[in-house]
């Protein structure tokens, strides 16, 4: 499913024109990486947890020359599936 399919399913249940179900679903995504971007934690209950993760530096190699590197520390934004929807998966 890609984002234009979830505006389109947004707009036919919602009863929205396209153009305010693209916004809508936009800015919707927009405060999650908002929210994140401040190192918040983003809690929708019965769907799951975003937050951001930290990464530690770590060796790795170069696949051009095989030379080794450090790969240096860095956020990453992580999702924790909440228990409802692992329910409806399994």
């Amino acid at each position: 499913m890609t984002k234009k399919d979830i505006i389109d399913v947004v707009a036919k249940k919602a009863n929205l024109t396209n153009k305010a179900a693209r916004e809508s679903v936009q800015v919707f995504l927009n405060t999650i990486r908002d929210s994140l971007k401040r190192g918040e934690k983003v809690v929708i209950t019965g769907f799951g947890t975003f937050s951001v993760r930290k990464r530690a530096s770590r060796p790795g190699r170069n696949p051009k020359t095989g030379e080794r590197i450090i790969l240096a520390a860095r956020k990453a934004p992580g999702f924790t599936p909440g228990k409802t929807l692992k329910k409806v998966i399994r």
